[in-house]
């Protein structure tokens, strides 16, 4: 990713208490820093039209931040929308004292004069946050603002790869090189089942030495897969890692069922599982959009993420269990038992992987959903992942949801999403929100 550049710009007129706007522009500068230090910031206050669009020609920001020091007409905001196409959060500062004599400020009134220019100009991918610099609610949304404006540019040249087709039933997930461009500014590259097949046939038992270490070490139990399952699986892991390395992937959809059972005899699910390990978002059953859900989690986790299928809810427990047939990544795996390894629960062939994930105090379930006219939207529930073993052959995962689950279901349902989601460690609801909003997606937060 080219260097991200995100711009402060803080302005005002000369007519109201410059004491304390500049104590409070100080203070802006200290919060925005912390968030990320590349921030850009002017010297001083931008007290007029004129020195505001001085310090931002030949900028080429990334997201701006708006403040309102004092008021300030919309010709300021009409000037900065004019040069720049990049997400805007406006920030109006609290009145500093309210004593019956002088408004010192009057921020608020500037952020209406703001917003207006940016709604009337066509633009709806702006935030607004309200309140001073220290104050907890600010900073945490000036920083889920700054990270969503950080995957937006990441997407830019993202590369996604596909391997084969979704399977009947599943075209849900069908990745749309051209939309996907458009929306996302990620490419697309693609690679048959039959092509990722011969790749790893042709590989040698000495070739894949590297990739059967790889996998012993991150799993448990391995040696009871059968030896030609084994050196398949090697092979396997081998085809894809090369792939991802020639063509500098990001994020892979993978077809696996029948083909790899029928036309290879070996699972990829063990593969994918040791991809996500090893920093590729890997999706199964060709489902693009959620590899590209996975790789934003990833983003904001700097953890593997979780893949799968709702398949039990629990009311006594306000919980809902996630499962697939085995492909989550084996550093999720729950400690006692390890990233343990067993064959698929419907074919019966190994390696897949076999165990339920580690308990961690905060997760949020995602969703990148596409209508069908096109437009996309955002699924988002927070909770927690409790500790809980495997509820069910292959790889699992309980999360208590912090909305009440059978509500959060019902809704969901009847909302229509796909049946697969993303289980990301942490808390990052406002962070996929500002997301959102930046692409001119709905999100559906339950």
């Amino acid at each position: 990713m080219k260097d991200f550049t995100p711009v402060y710009i803080p302005v005002g007129v000369p007519t109201f208490h410059l004491e304390s706007a500049r104590d409070l522009f100080e203070r802006s500068m200290k919060i925005l820093r912390d968030a990320d230090p590349s921030f850009v910031v002017p010297d001083d206050m931008l007290l007029s039209v004129d020195s505001m669009s001085e310090y931002i020609s030949g900028l080429e920001p990334d997201l701006i931040v708006f403040q309102n020091l004092t008021f300030a007409n919309a010709a300021y905001m009409s000037e900065a929308i004019r040069r720049f196409d990049c997400p805007v959060l406006l920030w109006t500062l609290r009145e500093p004292v309210i004593d019956g004599t002088r408004l010192r400020l009057n921020s608020l009134t500037g952020a209406y004069s703001a917003a207006n220019a940016m709604r009337l100009s066509g633009r709806t991918d702006y935030e607004y946050v309200f309140g001073s610099p220290e104050e907890e609610s600010v900073i945490s949304r000036i920083n889920a603002f700054v990270k969503a404006a950080v995957i937006k540019k990441e997407m830019l040249g993202l590369r996604l790869a596909t391997v084969g087709e979704p399977p009947q039933g599943f075209d849900f997930g069908r990745a749309r090189e051209d939309e996907i461009k458009e929306v996302f500014g990620a490419d697309v590259v693609s690679i048959s089942v039959p092509e990722m097949i011969e790749r790893a046939k042709s590989y040698t038992e000495e070739e894949c030495e590297a990739y059967m270490k790889r996998s012993r070490e991150l799993t448990a139990g391995l040696d009871k897969t059968p030896d030609k399952n084994l050196r398949d699986h090697a092979r396997l892991y081998k085809a894809y890692s090369e792939y991802i390395r020639e063509n500098g992937i990001g994020a892979l959809a993978s077809r696996c069922w029948p083909d790899y059972f029928t036309e290879y005899g070996t699972p990829v699910c063990a593969v994918l599982s040791m991809l996500n390990d090893d920093g590729t978002a890997a999706a199964c059953e060709a489902d693009m959009y959620g590899a590209l859900s996975m790789w934003t989690g990833m983003q904001l986790s700097s953890s593997p993420v979780f893949f799968g299928d709702p398949v039990s809810l629990n009311e006594e427990e306000n919980t809902l269990t996630f499962w697939h047939c085995g492909t989550a990544a084996c550093t999720l795996a729950r400690k006692d038992t390890g990233a343990t390894v067993g064959v698929h629960p419907n074919r019966k062939i190994g390696p897949a992987m076999d165990f339920g994930c580690e308990a961690f105090p905060e997760a949020t379930i995602f969703r990148i959903g596409r209508e069908p006219d096109g437009s996309y939207r955002f699924f988002i529930l927070e909770g927690e992942a409790l500790d809980k073993p495997k509820q069910f052959t292959g790889t699992s995962i309980v999360i208590k949801t912090t909305a009440p689950v059978r509500e959060a279901v019902e809704k969901s349902v009847l909302d229509g999403f796909e049946p697969h989601f993303a289980v990301m460690k942490g808390h990052h609801a406002e962070t996929l929100k500002a997301l959102a909003r930046m692409f001119g997606f709905k999100s559906f937060v339950y």
